[in-house]
């Protein structure tokens, strides 16, 4: 049979519990293929966040700046070694009202793909050892002809997921009948106004707001409790 209805996912802060791409660049400093000082930036960003210095959004953008400072020069196969490393140790780090859903929407036969703004070898590697969705985007890197990155971005579908989802319906002849989308911060909002089920996974306050002035599913997993507030 073919699958016609869609699900779409976030996956950092909405199916995996911490940020891939955080763990990435974490794992790159161990490999020595990022230097030592990049731990300190790190570490410095996540506390700003902890610390309620910074939004999780800027905490997000940070990370994305901080990768892209240093992946220029790397070869494509450390950065697919790293990401290995990291989802075979944490791949099954998940929340439960994710996997809920997508073992529901996998049984109803849905065509389920992820939308990351991570980069695209550790989401395709997460993919492949957990998700087993139809379909993973994540960020694209540009890659010289030795199979090197250039330190420039080359795709990065999570600028407009909303116009990113559209095009790629419209390409694969999906409909937005029935349709789920489920993110955690305002970087989702644009893909959740298309659905007819959309979902904010303890979302962080922009998002939180749009929620409830759009009628949107809040729903919030604390612990070992998954409970719907809006």
């Amino acid at each position: 049979m073919r699958k016609e209805k869609l699900a779409v996912f976030d996956i950092d802060g909405t199916i995996f519990r911490k940020n891939l791409h955080f763990e990435l660049i974490n794992e790159l400093v161990w490999l020595k293929i990022f230097p030592q000082s990049v731990r300190r930036e790190l570490n410095k960003d996540y506390k700003n966040w902890l610390e309620h210095v910074g939004t999780y959004e800027e905490y997000r953008k940070e990370l994305v700046m901080l990768y892209e400072k240093y992946i220029g020069g790397c070869s494509v196969a450390d950065i697919e070694k790293a990401s290995k490393i990291v989802i075979q140790f944490h791949k099954d780090r998940t929340y439960v009202f994710a996997e809920r859903l997508i073992k529901k929407l996998k049984a109803e036969n849905y065509h389920i793909i992820a939308v990351s703004g991570s980069p695209i070898e550790i989401v395709g590697e997460f993919n492949r050892l957990h998700l087993h969705f139809d379909d993973v985007f994540g960020s694209v890197y540009e890659r010289d002809e030795n199979d090197f990155y250039t330190g420039e971005e080359e795709f990065v579908p999570v600028k407009n997921k909303g116009q990113f989802i559209k095009q790629y319906v419209y390409e694969n002849k999906l409909t937005f009948e029935n349709s789920y989308g489920i993110g955690d911060t305002e970087s989702d909002a644009s893909l959740l106004e298309l659905v007819e089920n959309p979902i904010a996974f303890n979302p962080n306050q922009n998002l939180k707001e749009l929620a409830e002035k759009n009628g949107w599913k809040i729903i919030v997993e604390k612990k070992d409790v998954v409970y719907q507030i809006n």
